[in-house]
């Protein structure tokens, strides 16, 4: 398994993903470790040996020509941008959430809408973006704070601390930003990133004990539940063929 990242929107709920491997940091979610790699040459000879998965940036086009794939999975979530034809790319091709309709851009689509997540679309277009964020606790898209310009971003907070209404959280250029109420830090970007302006900067979790920050919540579980459903209904991974997939993520 070889997971693709893609930088933009910068990555917000890093101990739920496997973003921070580009780093070397230790990654480990649901107990499946990250591995990092730079290089065609370095995926193509841990393919197989390494446990786990292996993270890179390198892109699709540099990917493809190591190897035929068995599965390309676009689960990058970009809902506004142009959605590219998988199909032919792989044996079988599934797409996640808006933009993707089976049998015009992808094999499978799978719906990540909130009160539609998970089911498996095998003809058909998933539904479009709604402009509104989940719920969680008792807050909407109030939740997150988003940048108001372009800048580097700075920051000394990690993820699962407690903050309070108007803490400082980070910088964004020499401009404070700060927490919009009290909670847990759910997800945060990474210092020293680069962040074009109207991207998701931090996430407060305000649901006290029962905040969540870490391995998968339960509509990330649904979503991959679902895509290993679509991957058992096509019948497309014989064991010999194990680790050619490849995932498109923003993690």
């Amino acid at each position: 398994m070889v997971l693709s990242h893609d930088p933009l929107p910068p990555v917000i709920r890093r101990k739920m993903a496997f973003h921070d491997a580009l780093f070397d940091d230790a990654v480990s979610v649901a107990g499946v470790v990250a591995q990092r790699a730079d290089t065609g040459f370095e995926i193509r000879t841990n393919l197989g040996r390494a446990p786990g998965v292996i993270v890179t940036e390198l892109g699709l086009l540099d990917l493809i020509v190591l190897r035929s794939l068995d599965i390309l999975i676009d689960a990058r979530m970009q809902k506004y941008l142009a959605t590219p034809d998988l199909r032919r790319l792989a044996r079988l091709t599934i797409g996640l959430g808006p933009g993707f309709c089976s049998g015009a851009n992808c094999d499978v689509a799978i719906e990540t809408r909130p009160d539609k997540t998970g089911q498996i679309i095998q003809h058909g277009p998933s539904e479009p973006p709604d402009g509104v964020s989940r719920r969680l606790g008792s807050l909407w898209g109030e939740r997150f704070v988003r940048s108001e310009f372009s800048g580097r971003w700075k920051t000394a907070i990690e993820i699962g601390t407690r903050v309070f209404k108007d803490f400082i959280v980070g910088h964004l250029g020499n401009t404070p930003v700060r927490a919009p109420f009290d909670g847990i830090l759910r997800g945060i970007v990474r210092d020293g990133t680069e962040v074009p302006a109207g991207v998701k900067l931090l996430e407060i979790d305000s649901r006290g004990r029962k905040a969540h920050w870490t391995g998968l919540d339960s509509r990330g579980r649904l979503i991959a539940n679902a895509v290993a459903k679509a991957i058992s209904l096509q019948e497309t991974t014989p064991p010999e063929s194990a680790g050619r997939a490849l995932h498109l993520i923003k993690p």
